[in-house]
């Protein structure tokens, strides 16, 4: 028979014991997922539970809201405003602004570093450009010229760049050093004769990795193009075009209603296993295979997808409905809309972040 001998534990040890548990336990109920989702034609950001799918939240004051951005310790949440021309900055804790930062310009979407020191945000009037914020200045420290009108800016998975989709100027998309600034590689000259590049811009990106956590592939929505391509992040060549599945006329909606971008909204799942790329033009999300990219198939969601993000856990992914004013919810294993939440008028950007 085995013979368990109780240990004295020292008063130090139990003290310290209990304070870790304690505090794991307060860390644990502390932080929320939330799915933020912006609302452009309103002044109100929508909060949502993944656990219960329902808005449980709200953040006003923020006109014609466009792109979110999290800190990563919970702590504050970041949108660009068109109307203020302003980077809004939110304390989780209250849900109320407590600072809000003039830019250069009209902004776009934002992006912030894996560190939490930067935001990055995408001028889209004037010359163009990234206004980049220090979180803890709470203030604009630098200007990127980017040769563009920057609407959707990326910070790599890695961290170690800013990637601008733009509008206009000499390339479309630019790749920059988050450390310093300087432009590394450029691509997508405007008007260069091949079908989807006589554009007027670059519409969203989403990234995987290598096994080493660095940016493998880039997934690119072109102005005017059904689908998307893929560039090798190494060698910075486009290596593949990948068109969604064919519309019948009959079930398109309106020509001019998705504003040149038949398909807006693209992501890589959290497990990296999975790609989702939305379809203005007929109201459905397409699943695709990583690395091999094969159809998996379509989940018919709200009117007009827009933006995609995800569950933490790679179980749901979350489309922002913008014509139709709600979340689809889809499940990822079983290719099918199971909820959805209505929010507030024309949803578009959405984030996932752990917030206090």
């Amino acid at each position: 028979m085995m013979t368990i001998t109780a240990r004295p534990i020292g008063k130090f040890t139990l003290l310290a014991t209990l304070s870790l548990a304690m505090s794991l336990c307060v860390t644990a109920h502390a932080e929320k997922i939330r799915i933020v989702q912006t609302n452009s034609h309103s002044d109100v950001i929508s909060l949502i539970d993944p656990a219960t799918q329902t808005v449980v939240g709200e953040i006003k004051g923020i006109p014609v809201n466009h792109g979110a951005a999290a800190a990563p310790d919970g702590s504050r949440l970041y949108f660009s405003s068109e109307a203020k021309t302003t980077l809004d900055v939110v304390d989780t804790a209250t849900l109320q602004i407590i600072k809000e930062i003039p830019l250069t310009a009209r902004p776009n979407n934002i992006t912030i570093g894996k560190d939490g020191r930067f935001v990055y945000v995408g001028i889209m009037a004037g010359e163009g450009g990234l206004d980049v914020i220090d979180t803890q200045a709470l203030a604009k420290v630098r200007h990127i010229n980017t040769g563009g009108n920057v609407h959707n800016p990326y910070v790599t998975p890695d961290g170690r760049y800013v990637v601008a989709g733009m509008f206009g100027g000499d390339n479309n998309l630019a790749v920059f050093e988050t450390a310093t600034g300087k432009a590394v590689f450029a691509l997508y000259p405007p008007h260069n004769g091949n079908k989807g590049d006589a554009l007027d811009g670059i519409r969203p990106i989403s990234f995987d990795t290598n096994a080493d956590g660095s940016t493998r592939n880039m997934y690119v929505q072109l102005s005017d193009y059904h689908g998307f391509t893929v560039v090798d992040f190494a060698s910075h060549k486009e290596i593949a075009r990948i068109e969604l599945p064919s519309v019948p006329v009959e079930q398109r909606v309106a020509e001019g209603t998705y504003n040149r971008a038949p398909s807006h909204g693209i992501g890589v799942a959290p497990d990296g296993h999975t790609l989702w790329v939305c379809s203005r033009l007929n109201g459905h999300v397409y699943a695709y295979s990583l690395p091999d990219l094969k159809l998996l198939g379509a989940v018919k969601v709200g009117s007009h997808p827009d933006w995609l993000t995800f569950s933490p856990d790679s179980r749901f992914a979350y489309a922002a409905n913008g014509d139709s004013n709600n979340v689809s919810v889809i499940d990822i294993k079983a290719l099918k809309e199971v909820a959805r939440i209505p929010v507030r008028e024309a949803p578009k950007r959405n984030i996932t972040a752990i917030i206090k």
